[in-house]
């Protein structure tokens, strides 16, 4: 019995102690003098028994978290914002009800949290952009220590300025991905107004590149949904279309592009953006020559659509015009290879000797028509095809430049096509006027006209 007793006289003796020196601590620390409340502290956790003291370590955080928001206080002790936070996380351990801090308030977290915030403005302002990042980071896991324990009493659900600062100073330094999950963050509180639709159109680059489909379809269709109404209503399905056009193979976008017309939802921008799909297929010289015209006639039907969307389109247009003139450009110069033949054979021909003997002459005169006659049939052939496909090119492509011609503020990009379009009608109407030279004089003078009005834009755009 008197060993029990005096062992609860000497439990309580130890708790008086160390009750009392936290009571030095807390007194020191309300009049100020902050420095003298850290060297009382020092003694009570010397005491082995205080290492388990859930209040040895709040008053260890609030002491140096003191410390690490005053710049002065800060140079004197240049280990305080980790002193405190390592005195913060061990208190976290031992005291998991808060108790300290519902007794004596939170000042520790929002002194990280303010010291933190203070200095990556500061550096942000210096274009440090790792360490500013790194500051806003720190600062933001403070606040959200603090909103998460309803501690600030604001309604507050985060810290929209820590977070965008966090999201500007990653992405500025190149970290890329970091960036991204601040950004997130906005994102997922679907934050909204005119300066921050950039936080959306980052993230839809971002995935874009990362070739994430899950977060670029999350993100972008946010964006989509709280930006409807904004100057640029196309940019999100531009990001769709650029995601699919970089990260999906032909075949994903042949069986999209099935789904999507199945479903009716080929826009004016799906149209564009299938049709070069399909148009840069045709091209493939892996594909036999009918799959090749198989794609080039879907690319045609595709531009055609999007135009029929919306006839100020020329974009739409001129790749129809330029399939078009690529086509009569095959067949024209198959024309000309055939010409050649013809050429060979006929120089053949004559640097042969005159034949004298009447039979072998017939039998030589018959075998160069056997090797002619079928050249002369494939060319004649050919007219109906060039025929139809410079009409093609012609109509649309002046479509592309009639909607062009009279804006006086082009892009580079409309310069680029007006000035490739007249060089294209030039050279059709060329042709046309070249073909109708000494047959239809009418038809001639017409297309002589058209073929110096386009001739002398040239360079002009």
């Amino acid at each position: 019995m008197k060993k029990l007793l005096l062992l609860a006289v000497l439990t309580l003796t130890i708790q008086g102690i160390r009750a009392q020196d936290f009571k030095k601590v807390q007194n020191a620390f309300l009049i100020g003098r902050v420095e003298e409340a850290k060297t009382e502290l020092d003694k009570a956790m010397a005491n082995p028994k205080a290492q388990s003291s859930p209040e040895g370590y709040f008053w260890k955080a609030k002491i140096f978290s003191t410390f690490f928001k005053d710049a002065n206080m800060r140079a004197k002790y240049p280990d305080a914002g980790k002193e405190a936070s390592e005195a913060l996380k061990k208190y976290a351990e031992l005291d998991p009800s808060f108790a300290q801090v519902k007794a004596l308030g939170a000042d520790p977290y929002f002194d990280m949290y303010s010291a933190y915030f203070q200095q990556g403005v500061k550096i942000f302002k210096e274009e440090k952009w790792d360490q500013a990042a790194d500051a806003f980071a720190n600062a933001i896991s403070y606040i959200d220590e603090i909103i998460k324990n309803n501690w600030a009493n604001a309604g507050v659900t985060f810290d929209t300025t820590s977070v965008l600062y966090a999201a500007y100073a990653y992405q500025n330094a190149q970290k890329l991905d970091l960036a991204a999950k601040y950004y997130e963050v906005l994102a997922d509180h679907k934050v909204k107004d005119k300066s921050m639709i950039d936080v959306y159109r980052f993230l839809a680059e971002h995935y874009i590149k990362a070739k994430n489909l899950e977060k670029f379809t999350k993100y972008n269709e946010l964006g989509r949904q709280l930006y409807t109404a904004n100057d640029e209503p196309e940019i999100w399905e531009d990001y769709e279309i650029q995601y699919i056009n970089k990260n999906y193979t032909l075949d994903e976008k042949v069986a999209l592009y099935e789904k999507d017309k199945a479903a009716g939802l080929i826009t004016e921008n799906k149209a564009l953006l299938f049709g070069d799909i399909f148009f840069n297929a045709s091209k493939d010289k892996k594909i036999d020559s009918a799959q090749q015209a198989a794609y080039s006639q879907k690319a045609v039907e595709l531009f055609k659509q999007a135009y029929n969307i919306n006839n100020k389109n020329f974009i739409a247009a001129f790749n129809t015009g330029i399939i078009y003139y690529n086509l009569f450009g095959e067949y024209y110069e198959k024309v000309n290879d055939n010409i050649r033949k013809l050429q060979q054979l006929n120089s053949e021909k004559a640097d042969r000797p005159v034949e004298k003997d009447p039979k072998k002459k017939a039998a030589a005169d018959a075998k160069f028509k056997e090797q002619t006659e079928p050249i002369l049939k494939a060319n004649a052939a050919l007219e109906k095809p060039i025929n139809e496909n410079i009409d093609q090119a012609t109509e649309w492509l002046e479509k592309s430049f009639a909607l062009l011609k009279d804006n006086k503020a082009m892009t580079n990009t409309e310069k680029n096509i007006a000035g490739k379009t007249v060089d294209y009608l030039a050279n059709m109407y060329g042709y046309k006027r070249d073909k109708a030279r000494g047959k239809d004089p009418k038809a001639f003078d017409m297309y002589e006209a058209k073929y110096k009005e386009y001739d002398a834009l040239h360079g002009k755009f």
